[in-house]
């Protein structure tokens, strides 16, 4: 074994602003500012791991020492002793500081007390304290004044994985730079180049996994494109990738779901003894299924969101998501998301995740067989006894008949009245309704509304009505109170209700 191996993540880290990949929002302002003078004091660079926080500091800290030129150059040259030094991050002036293990107060007074001697070899004092997150109340209180008014020679370079718990007062003195995830197509692109370099065999389809499960992450994508090299000894294929992940192809994801939502729950959990009985990791089979149910419902019809190409499927694999989705609805992906995501910590804490998985099938087939909110409605409709209307007569053949508040609100409804309808069934507390007669309490007190309620009932059923306010509460339901109550005692309703946690009814349509 050579005792001298770097790993993949050591060996090709960025070592100047061209070469930082997936950032070129942050190289180009740090670029211009460098090329144009306007260096800040004071830097904070946030973001995911392995997004190039460090090493950016570490370029930055070349750019502004690098002896290539008598002043900050945004092109360090790499080969000077400042750069080499710097590099190897054992330059006597570019001091990198590891927050976790320097959490007091008095680590960060020898730091100040330090920053006030000009530096010995460059240009700069440049100080990288590297998750600055851990610092103790009273070290970051110390580091306060010194931060917004350092000497002239001292730069300050803050990184952090935790930019909430960093002081306000602290990001106020810096400059903020968020590092954002690098996207697969960039990762694919980095990864096939480094391959080259060590000339290894990477497989597309083996380049997509890493990419995918690298997560955004440079480092976190080289230490599994190491780990895969080690495992297969120079040929990275797709079947390798998947072992080592231990995770499930993606053309097997889409036919176990295609399983799952068929309703044939036996086949089902067949399928996954299967999946499991060759090794799959149910937790990554959990984000799998999760990608999946994700992708499906932006691929529904409906939703009409035609660009689908970025999608981690194949056509055929598409094609596939594409009928199944002609036979669910979109009600039926969001309530298995719900449940999908209500998993996650059951199976980590699950002390057997194969039994923790079994039910989770279950549920998600007993989910996708039951109709949703508005076909239980429906059907409570459906089956509601229908009253005997009155044959009308030829010489009241334009009028109807009302006789009991619910026909009024549903006269209302169907005459379009919208603002009556709305506000008789939602303030009104009805104690009398009888020949032609209504008794109310009205939680509002719109004089208007009895006048106006007078003369559409006069219109419309061809006789005079007595309406009468009353002053003092019944405390009795509204109508719409009174249908959502009936609606939510419902077994059907109520058990629908119950999947999800903190559901509740907040419109209700007829």
């Amino acid at each position: 074994m050579d005792s001298n191996y770097t790993v993949l993540a050591r060996k090709y880290r960025s070592q100047d602003f061209e070469s930082l990949i997936g950032q070129d929002v942050l190289v180009k302002t740090l670029t211009t500012a460098i090329n144009t003078g306007r260096i800040a004091h004071a830097y904070i660079f946030t973001g995911i791991r392995g997004t190039g926080k460090t090493s950016t500091a570490r370029i930055l800290a070349k750019a502004l020492n690098c002896l290539s030129s008598d002043h900050a150059t945004s092109k360090p040259c790499g080969v000077c002793e400042n750069c080499r030094a710097i590099a190897a991050g054992q330059h006597i002036d570019v001091m990198e500081i590891d927050a976790a293990s320097h959490t007091g107060v008095d680590n960060m007074r020898e730091i100040l007390d330090a920053a006030l001697y000009r530096p010995t070899n460059a240009r700069y004092k440049v100080y990288i304290i590297d998750e600055v997150h851990m610092l103790s109340t009273s070290a970051f209180n110390a580091l306060l004044k010194t931060l917004e008014e350092p000497p002239a020679h001292v730069i300050f370079i803050l990184a952090t994985t935790e930019i909430r718990k960093v002081p306000v007062t602290i990001l106020s003195r810096c400059q903020r730079f968020d590092l954002a995830r690098v996207p697969v197509e960039t990762l694919k692109k980095h990864f096939a180049w480094v391959a080259e370099q060590e000339n290894i065999e990477l497989s597309d389809g083996a380049n997509e996994l890493l990419a995918r499960a690298a997560d955004g992450s440079v480092r976190d994508g080289l230490s599994l494109l190491d780990q895969a090299i080690a495992q297969t000894g120079g040929h990275v294929d797709e079947g390798a990738v998947l072992d080592m992940l231990k995770r499930t192809d993606r053309g097997t994801v889409v036919n176990f779901m295609k399983t799952v939502l068929s309703g044939d729950t036996n086949a089902a959990l067949t399928r996954l003894d299967e999946i499991y009985n060759n090794g799959a990791d149910l937790t990554m089979l959990l984000n799998d299924m999760m990608e999946w149910t994700h992708w499906a419902t932006r691929m529904y019809p409906s939703l009409r969101l035609q660009d689908v190409t970025s999608s981690p499927y194949t056509a055929d694999q598409r094609e596939t998501i594409k009928k199944i989705n002609e036979t669910i609805s979109l009600n039926t992906l969001s309530r298995i998301w719900q449940v999908m995501v209500a998993a996650v910590p059951e199976l980590q804490a699950s002390n057997n995740q194969k039994q923790c998985f079994d039910m989770l099938i279950v549920r998600l087939m007993h989910i996708a067989d039951m109709p949703s909110i508005p076909e239980l409605l429906k059907q409570d409709q459906q089956n509601a006894p229908i009253a005997k209307e009155e044959k009308p007569t030829p010489e009241k053949s334009k009028f109807i008949q009302i006789n009991t508040s619910d026909e009024l609100a549903t006269a209302l409804q169907k005459a379009r009245e919208l603002l009556l309808y709305s506000y008789y069934t939602t303030n009104l507390e009805i104690t009398e309704f009888e020949n032609g007669k209504i008794k109310y309490f009205d939680r509002k007190g719109d004089k208007d509304f009895s006048h106006k309620l007078v003369s559409w009932l006069k219109e419309t059923t061809g006789k005079d009505w007595t309406i009468e306010s009353i002053q003092e509460a019944p405390h009795q339901q509204t109508l719409s109170e009174h249908t959502k109550s009936e609606i939510e005692s419902d077994p059907m309703v109520a058990s629908a209700m119950d999947l999800f946690e903190g559901a509740e009814i907040v419109n209700i349509s007829k």
